[in-house]
């Protein structure tokens, strides 16, 4: 009798689950019934009747979890990028980074900065000087040099004669400041005479203008005393020497540079 007895029991047990969990399925299924149409009364017009209360999409979509077994639907498409923020505040300046390593030394160079070259001349001129000395000094005139590194051009133009009655020879130069150049050398002309014949008079008395011209380097700057002087040439015999005869002579200086 004693397994009997526990195999009824058994089954009254049973009985009793399986109609219970039946009833508690059956009651949640109303319940579903209800909130659906609940919710659709609410949602048709009727939120402002007492008994409706409005679901906010966060209280919808928590019971719609809670009731529903359907599975998640695919993601959806990305949307598009959004505008560029604003320009955010300027940071706080860095930290002053590390003297560099010590450089080569460099080359002095210095720049002489010349003002542009401006013309610098003179002119003396005399009239019918019929200067006759045979040695010695004829004339001058004064210039002004203006820089120690510039060259001097000088010009002398005149009637010039020479007459002997044996060969002869006469100089004509140029000093400076009472000295004959040497930058690089002397500037003159001569003229020479040779012995006359019985047939031309060894007297001939002819004058001609000539010029003494030339360049002189390493005259320094300031006044300037430019004279042309008369003289004999070396060995040779003087003769009778005349400058300047009956017409104009100048003296041209002129400030060149180099």
């Amino acid at each position: 009798m004693e397994p009997l007895t526990v195999t009824t029991g058994v089954l009254v047990v049973i009985c009793f689950i399986f109609p219970c969990h039946g009833v508690e399925r059956i009651k949640q299924r109303g319940l579903r019934q209800k909130d659906v149409e609940y919710v659709e009364k609410c949602t048709e017009g009727h939120t402002d009747k007492l008994n409706c209360t409005r679901h906010t999409a966060e209280s919808q979509s928590t019971q719609y979890n809670m009731y529903s077994s359907c599975l998640q639907g695919p993601q959806g498409i990305p949307g598009r990028e959004g505008n560029p923020g604003a320009n955010g505040i300027p940071g706080t300046p860095g930290v002053p980074g590390r003297d560099g390593a010590k450089g080569e030394k460099g080359e002095c160079v210095s720049e002489i900065f010349e003002e542009p070259w401006r013309p610098n001349y003179k002119q003396c001129a005399w009239n019918s000087l019929n200067y006759g000395i045979d040695l010695g000094k004829i004339t001058e005139c004064t210039f002004t040099k203006l820089r120690t590194d510039s060259a001097l051009r000088v010009l002398f133009s005149g009637s010039l004669r020479l007459k002997c009655k044996t060969a002869c020879c006469q100089r004509w130069y140029f000093t400076f400041n009472g000295a004959e150049c040497s930058g690089p050398l002397p500037i003159e002309s001569i003229i020479y005479l040779d012995q006359g014949s019985p047939e031309l008079n060894s007297t001939i008395n002819i004058h001609r203008t000539t010029s003494v011209e030339g360049l002189c380097e390493g005259v320094r700057a300031g006044l300037v005393d430019v004279a042309i002087w008369v003289g004999t040439c070396g060995d040779y015999p003087r003769g009778d020497a005349s400058t300047g005869w009956n017409s104009v002579s100048r003296m041209i200086i002129e400030e060149l540079p180099k």
